[in-house]
């Protein structure tokens, strides 16, 4: 099995297979409009912007499970990360990344990676606080928060999963080798 055996919905509701992303290599990040982590939205336009055209494809899912951080409708959410942030990138349907309605993508991604590292004293340090505020994180391999980031290579495998507290730019060393 592989990322390309699931089907989400776009933000028309519409399904979208993600076996049209074959041969790609996918950055799948669940996002919210309202978060501090919300500014790493212009640093993944600039990283989707610089390698797309080498095969890097940014997949964003909007995720209301963190302190209700990704408020409105789909509409509305891809409207604000148009208007602040340029967002070029897909954009899909509000998700769970936890829980017993969670999206069946994210159960993969956290299967396949489980966990996230988080380094430096600042990162342990907000690592901890997103652990004690978040009220859907029970298991390990849980979600913390918004802005977690799963990188996929080109054949669908899951080869990396980064904290919210990791910026995108610091993804780039490892998307250059799979590029």
């Amino acid at each position: 099995m592989t990322i390309y055996d699931f089907t989400v919905l776009d933000t028309k509701k519409q399904p979208v297979s993600l076996a049209e992303y074959k041969g790609k290599v996918l950055l799948v990040v669940n996002t919210a409009t309202g978060c501090g982590f919300t500014p790493q939205y212009e640093a993944l336009e600039g990283l989707y912007k610089k390698y797309k055209d080498q095969g890097l494809v940014v997949l964003d899912f909007p995720c209301n499970q963190f302190a209700g951080q990704a408020p409105g409708t789909e509409e509305e959410i891809v409207s604000f990360c148009q208007l602040k942030y340029n967002v070029s990138f897909p954009q899909f349907a509000k998700i769970e990344v936890n829980g017993e309605n969670e999206s069946p993508v994210f159960t993969y991604l956290k299967e396949q990676a489980p966990s996230e590292e988080y380094n430096g004293l600042k990162a342990k340090a907000a690592a901890a606080m997103l652990k004690k505020i978040s009220k859907t994180y029970n298991k390990e391999s849980d979600i913390r928060w918004n802005f977690t980031k799963f990188l996929v290579d080109r054949e669908g495998n899951v080869v990396g999963r980064y904290a919210p507290t990791t910026k995108p730019e610091d993804i780039e060393k490892d998307l250059l080798k799979l590029l």
